[in-house]
């Protein structure tokens, strides 16, 4: 629920909790908060226990779904070529990744492009700059 919160936003609501309520409230205030975070799990729990028992195993079919669309969330390009067209075998990627990681191109950094140089693209670009059309490609 506050993952997204790091240690400096925490203490900058505790400087602020501190100056706002003062220091003999803060410690009431701090239970009140932790009291309330604690029946608010203790309900979900509850209401997820009481699901499951109602519901029974077609519990576990709603929470299938729920799980997949979970794992589309988190697939990345690579991700889905591993699993659907090398059945979970990433071998064949990491060899790719390591005859790359040993080419250099042109430019002497680490590339995916073949190291032969194109007309068009003799020089870096420019920031906002397009490359140029290379009319005699056809």
């Amino acid at each position: 629920m506050f993952s997204s919160i790091g240690w400096g936003e925490t203490l900058v609501l505790l400087v602020a909790a501190l100056v706002i309520l003062g220091p003999e409230r803060l410690p009431g205030a701090v239970r009140w908060t932790m009291r309330s975070l604690r029946q608010v799990r203790d309900y979900a729990s509850g209401a997820t226990s009481q699901l499951r028992t109602e519901l029974g195993p077609e519990f576990e079919d709603l929470r299938k779904p729920l799980a997949d669309l979970n794992e589309l969330r988190t697939m990345t390009p690579r991700k889905m070529v591993t699993k659907h067209l090398l059945n979970d075998d990433d071998s064949l990627l990491r060899d790719l990744d390591d005859t790359l990681s040993q080419t250099k191109d042109v430019y002497g950094t680490k590339s995916t492009r073949s190291s032969y140089p194109t007309p068009a693209m003799d020089k870096p670009l420019e920031r906002n700059e397009r490359p140029p059309i290379d009319t005699d490609a056809t």
